[in-house]
């Protein structure tokens, strides 16, 4: 499915040579994280910005020397000089907005996760096929050099055949917010789709099942355990793929500080990898032969390789493999962990 949908965009969108991107949503994602990668790649720049805050839409637009701004996404959409968005809001609102692009005829690149509920995802998935536009989602550790390490010493088979894949992250709490303090987004399931599992797992979970495959079968126990907050701060879960490997994961994000951890282990017959999803400490790879490391710095923009991938597919001389196909899988397992059905 996902090869030949990619085929299908390339065709259609192969004469796009330059890419006019309008961003809807210019939060602290699209800052350093993104934004400035969309005017480093060829063919590509960012022409307008969105946010319903008109100081925020004017200030984001000056600071970046983008030429417009606007405080309606439709008007962005529906601009000529945009044939393309990005859509760098909160899950919540990212079908709604990946829709109404699609709809116009324009390309999307969306924010993980593709949306705050799989069924949302379904739509979105459904309307890049009704439509035949492209939609792509910033599963950037696809592409970050980190991670393409990562791929090649398993696609080298020095670990033989992989038997077990376990993921653990664990964090200290960054605020108390038993007091009532507001919430941030990433903490109110009705913006976000649950807590910060719903944040920070979608990245491990496509990572993984770009590695191994579909995963078909996914189970999980959530709760909240530190109480500073109404959505769960502790999720374990246990997973399988389709090629029959098993894994497991457990987060917990109210630990001490000398409890975090962030590593995944994938134990093969002949050794064992050990790498970050997020602090991108040295990747250790251990054989009979010994312990070998591997330290790979980040670029400045992390988005910047998958951003380029995405442009290159839209001009018809490249690919790009996080789709929302690919994406709306990612949503199938949160939500099978979490009990949402």
């Amino acid at each position: 499915m996902r090869s030949a949908c990619v085929s299908f965009f390339s065709s259609i969108f192969a004469n796009m040579k330059q890419i006019n991107w309008g961003f809807v949503g210019c939060g602290d994602v699209t800052e350093k994280k993104s934004g400035p990668a969309f005017n480093e790649v060829e063919g590509s720049k960012i022409v307008a910005v969105m946010s319903r805050s008109e100081n925020k839409a004017r200030s984001y637009a000056e600071r970046h020397h983008v030429p417009k701004w606007y405080t309606d996404a439709q008007q962005l959409i529906d601009d000529p000089d945009v044939n393309a968005v990005y859509v760098a809001t909160p899950p919540s609102s990212h079908a709604t907005y990946a829709i109404m692009a699609m709809r116009a005829g324009k390309p999307v690149y969306v924010e993980k996760p593709l949306a705050a509920t799989y069924d949302d995802c379904v739509r979105v998935k459904r309307i890049s096929e009704e439509t035949g536009v492209p939609c792509y989602v910033a599963y950037y550790r696809r592409y970050l050099p980190y991670f393409q390490k990562v791929k090649a010493i398993l696609k080298s088979g020095v670990l033989g055949k992989i038997v077990s894949v376990q993921l653990r992250l664990t964090k200290s709490l960054e605020a108390d917010y038993s007091d009532g303090r507001p919430l941030p987004w990433r903490l109110q399931p009705e913006i976000a789709g649950g807590g910060l599992f719903y944040d920070l797992a979608p990245h491990q979970i496509d990572l993984l099942q770009e590695m191994f495959g579909v995963i078909t079968e996914a189970s999980g126990i959530c709760s909240n355990r530190g109480g500073y907050y109404r959505v769960e701060d502790s999720v374990t879960a246990c997973f399988m793929f389709e090629n029959g490997l098993p894994g497991s994961g457990t987060w917990c994000f109210v630990v001490n500080p000398s409890a975090e951890e962030d590593n995944i282990e994938i134990i093969g017959e002949e050794g064992s990898l050990h790498f970050s999803s997020f602090s991108f400490e040295p990747i250790r790879l251990v054989t009979q032969e010994g312990t070998s490391t591997y330290d790979i710095p980040c670029p400045p923009h992390v988005q910047a390789p998958t951003i380029k991938a995405v442009v290159e597919a839209l001009q018809g001389v490249g690919d790009c493999s996080s789709t929302c196909v690919s994406a709306t899988s990612v949503n199938w397992v949160l939500d099978r962990i979490l009990g949402k059905f």
